[in-house]
């Protein structure tokens, strides 16, 4: 591997970003984790009120690099074989032929996630975690890069169904847009006024390209503080007495690789205390299961993770 040179890379994240801040205003700090989490070769769960760009967000991404997009609306009625494809007997050559579905593409789209059931929304387990799908025994290889991109409305809403905690904890992490301010949203009239910017965005770097910065990402230092601070902070979330489901050891290696993306993007190539303390919201929480009991008592996710990390000794460098 080629020695990190950041002064070549971080001019291509910037353009990354600025390209996709085009289209979405004022949701910079959102998009630099979108760009973090594809950089560390994860997928991102956007959750949020239905309105507030999530869809867009996703499109600008895959338009900026050139990929491949396919996008799923996920209904109550889809099939699991409506997401990896189905096997279909032809009469002429009197064989199976297998016809891909919508996940071989770079970029996918999984739209409401949380409106089919999870029988359907298994469908991505594998995909997510392997980068294949198997069909009557035969393990088809994904598009690389690969990323899954879903957006889910809040579960207090009509319709929803809980996603499995196996789907959740494939998510490297859960991000939340929020409505823009008055000007912000003014900014967004004007630009919207004349044309959608979004059918107006051009690449900015190919599937290549991207690749090429993923397997740099792998190359920033991580001090064995840096890691010991990590696998601390995990193994609270597990013992702490409000939490009924802790972090998994996939969690800490999520959390690791973001922390190296957060420092690509941020132009470092090494990680410092506050990546981890800036991720850890947005690691961990999807992760995590307060005890009902302690729900009664007010105890959330966000307050226990700040409570960790409080409590927890963060390392000096």
């Amino acid at each position: 591997m080629n020695p990190i040179k950041l002064e070549q890379v971080n001019p291509a994240i910037a353009s990354l970003i600025d390209n996709i801040e085009k289209v979405l205003i004022g949701k910079r700090s959102a998009i630099e984790l979108m760009v973090a989490a594809v950089l560390a070769n994860g997928h991102v769960l956007l959750e949020d009120v239905p309105g507030v760009g999530k869809t867009m967000m996703v499109r600008a991404l895959s338009k900026s690099i050139s990929g491949d997009f396919k996008r799923i609306q996920f209904t109550p009625d889809l099939l699991p074989t409506d997401v990896t494809g189905v096997a279909i007997f032809n009469q002429k050559s009197l064989e199976f032929e297998f016809r891909q579905g919508p996940i071989f593409a770079n970029v996918i789209l999984a739209d409401e996630i949380n409106r089919t059931s999870p029988k359907t929304q298994s469908a991505l387990l594998e995909a997510m975690e392997e980068r294949s799908v198997t069909i009557d025994g035969v393990t088809y290889r994904l598009a690389e890069p690969f990323f899954v991109m879903a957006t889910q409305n809040p579960l207090e809403y009509e319709g929803t169904f809980p996603l499995p905690e196996a789907q959740l904890d494939r998510f490297i992490m859960q991000v939340s847009l929020g409505y823009p301010t008055v000007e912000e949203e003014m900014r967004m009239l004007s630009r919207f006024s004349a044309a959608n910017p979004l059918e107006e965005l051009q690449p900015v770097m190919t599937t290549a390209e991207l690749a090429e910065l993923q397997r740099q990402v792998s190359a920033i230092k991580v001090s064995e503080g840096i890691k010991e601070y990590i696998v601390r902070l995990c193994h609270r979330t597990r013992e702490h007495h409000h939490i009924y489901l802790g972090v998994s050891p996939r969690g800490s290696l999520a959390l690791f690789r973001a922390v190296q993306a957060l420092a690509f993007v941020r132009g470092r190539d090494y990680v410092i205390p506050d990546d981890v303390k800036e991720l850890v919201p947005v690691v961990f929480a999807h992760r995590m299961i307060v005890k009902p009991e302690a729900r009664l008592e007010g105890a959330t996710v966000d307050r226990v993770l700040a409570m960790i990390l409080s409590e927890t000794r963060v390392p000096v460098s």
